[in-house]
């Protein structure tokens, strides 16, 4: 057999990727350039206004931002129980709305209704209301047997009621969006409604819709902060409290600070997953 060599590619083929090597470092350069000087230019502009060293002293003092950091970091961890017991309840309410939505058997119309009827409503209620009417209403209620509901626990189920209208309608654009031959195919093999459902569409449906339900994650770890309205002391209503004591509005930063730091992460794995079924798309493997 004759012996197989290593590829080598050609001249040119090298004298390709050392253009593509040099246009990619002068990009590059350009790209640091341009934005250490866009950032010079506004800082420059910002400092130079007149206020500017009230609002320096009033949100940007080093000191008050030591100070309220241990109290504010510690609400965030609060906030951080909430986003994790928040998202799986999400994930659980929504595919459950979406699966009642794409029943087809006339028999389970009433729950056809009740998903549409559901997400329409919670979609179109602002979440500082479902805040108050979870929040103050439940325990209003004096539920038998039931006592003093933690706030965050109130904090969580208003979060979920919302959020899973709204990871439904992703979940079911997902399932809907598998071709009909799919589940016809599963159905041919003798698979039931709910192992063709688990084992061929879900996992499929599950790929395509990665990417938007990363940005609701996204969304929801923002909107965590709101339980501060009921009263529980997380990142926020610690910030307000240091707020009152300094008579400075630094606390406020410093948990904002802190929320992005949190997010960043998930925004650039969102990034990342759209990307690359982006990429999946353009070549013709995505499923």
């Amino acid at each position: 057999m004759p012996e197989i060599t290593e590829f080598e590619p050609s001249p040119a083929e090298h004298e390709r990727r050392r253009d593509r090597a040099q246009r990619k470092r002068k990009s590059t350069l350009v790209s640091i350039i341009s934005t250490l000087v866009f950032a010079a230019v506004a800082w420059l502009g910002l400092t130079s206004t007149p206020g500017w060293s009230r609002v320096q002293s009033s949100f940007f003092d080093w000191p008050t931002a030591v100070a309220a950091l241990p109290t504010v970091l510690s609400g965030l961890l609060l906030n951080l129980e909430v986003l994790i017991f928040a998202s799986i309840g999400v994930l659980i309410g929504g595919l459950a709305l979406a699966l009642m939505r794409t029943l087809r058997n006339p028999v389970f119309l009433p729950l056809r209704i009740f998903s549409r009827a559901y997400v329409d409503f919670f979609r179109g209620l602002p979440l500082i209301i479902v805040l108050y009417l979870v929040g103050f209403g439940i325990p209003g209620l004096r539920l038998a047997g039931i006592g003093r509901i933690p706030t965050e626990v109130l904090g969580v189920a208003a979060l979920v009621l919302t959020y899973s209208a709204y990871v439904a309608e992703v979940f079911r654009a997902g399932i809907e969006s598998v071709h009909p031959s799919q589940r016809l195919a599963a159905r041919s093999l003798g698979l039931t409604y709910a192992q063709s459902m688990r084992l061929v569409i879900l996992p499929q449906a599950f790929r395509r819709v990665a990417p938007p339900l990363m940005n609701d994650f996204v969304s929801l770890q923002k909107d965590v902060g709101l339980i501060s309205i009921l009263g529980a002391v997380d990142a926020v209503r610690a910030a307000q409290i240091q707020v009152s004591l300094s008579a400075n509005f630094t606390p406020y930063v410093v948990a904002g600070l802190l929320f992005v730091v949190l997010a960043i992460p998930s925004i650039r794995f969102a990034d990342h997953i759209t990307e690359k079924y982006a990429r999946r798309e353009q070549v013709g493997n995505a499923l």
